[in-house]
């Protein structure tokens, strides 16, 4: 049994689920939410943090500042409870109520930006607002997730290590793309691996990630209204976009055979089952990465009235998933692949 000081020591990095049974092909998923902080997010914040400390950027009277739409910043405010630093969330409205709740539980300060940006999205506005800041009182640390190394270096080191301790003949990975931290730390871990592994990359239609036309998105984690910095799509094999109303119907599929997943789980693994539907292979080591837990949607992904304004009263009709596929040098997404 661990004994632990500080909330950060403990993640439980070596638990995997085995969704045949849900989702009627062979795939496994490494669960990422077994920690204090609720999330995968808590190894890139761990790594940022640790590396501002050894670079002397953060000091006692620091405050530390970041754009997240909700875990990387859960996973900051208890690390910052924890060493005694301030910490400020810059969010926008779709961070989860209980997200932002959560957050200030443990004492941080969370601003919530309401403009929208060029893309329709709320990230520009966040990245503005975080500049400013930093312009106007040197205290303010930015860490930036998104073009800071130690993002993907975090699962460099320990997120894609323990998946092929798990399974040495691993075929192919999901992993789901905000940021691209996760991506392209196991992407470039297993590029130098004994064997070839697919890499397939998981993004939300209306994400501007790997291209394509801005679009509406509800569910905060995946995606992203500009091109990710950390993002090296030479590392990547292929790239599936996800609805969301299949990324929810997902969740409720798993919370249905007992396991309460987040949104970005949930459109992981509909992209995944997607992937295997149309391969077919009842041979292959599938791994998806599954970055968080349920909890945090109750009022949104759970909730039956948010569901039904933003998508329709038929949103939990019937079971088919629609996805669009994407090879990362495509030039427009193909029409979507339909199955049963």
């Amino acid at each position: 049994m661990p004994v632990i000081s500080a909330p950060h020591d403990f993640n439980e990095g070596h638990l995997f689920v085995d969704l045949t049974s849900v989702v009627d092909h062979p795939l496994y998923l490494k669960c990422e939410g077994f920690n204090f902080a609720g999330s995968i997010k808590l190894k890139a914040a761990n790594e940022m943090v640790e590396s501002a400390e050894r670079d002397g950027i953060l000091k006692p009277d620091s405050v530390i500042v970041e754009s997240s739409s909700g875990n990387l910043g859960v996973a900051l405010s208890m690390i910052a409870a924890s060493k005694g630093y301030r910490f400020l969330c810059v969010t926008d409205s779709r961070c989860n109520l209980s997200t932002r709740l959560l957050m200030e539980a443990l004492g941080s300060r969370v601003h919530i930006v309401a403009d929208l940006d060029e893309n329709g999205g709320f990230l520009g506005t966040r990245l503005e607002y975080v500049r400013s800041l930093c312009a106007s009182d040197d205290r303010y640390v930015w860490l930036s997730q998104y073009t800071n190394p130690g993002n993907w270096q975090a699962h460099y080191r320990t997120t894609a290590p323990q998946i092929a301790r798990h399974f040495p003949r691993l075929d192919v990975l999901f992993v789901g793309t905000g940021t691209a931290g996760t991506l392209m730390g196991c992407a470039r871990y297993f590029r130098q691996w004994h064997r070839p592994v697919r890499i397939v990359a998981v993004d939300s239609v209306g994400s501007v990630a790997f291209g394509g036309e801005p679009g509406r998105r509800m569910i905060p984690g995946l995606g992203m209204s500009m091109r990710p910095p950390l993002l090296d799509e030479s590392y990547v094999n292929e790239v599936i976009r996800v609805e969301e109303a299949d990324t929810i119907r997902a969740c409720h599929r798993m919370a249905r055979r007992g396991f309460l997943f987040g949104g970005s789980t949930g459109t992981v693994v509909s992209g995944a089952t997607e992937w295997l539907a149309r391969h077919g292979n009842p041979d292959i080591t599938a791994v998806a990465i599954a970055p968080d837990l349920g909890e945090r949607y109750l009022d949104t992904i759970y909730q039956t009235n948010w569901l039904e304004d933003l998508y329709g009263d038929q949103i939990l009709d019937g079971d088919e998933l629609t996805t669009t596929t994407l090879e990362p040098d495509d030039p427009a997404p193909r029409e979507p692949d339909r199955w049963p």
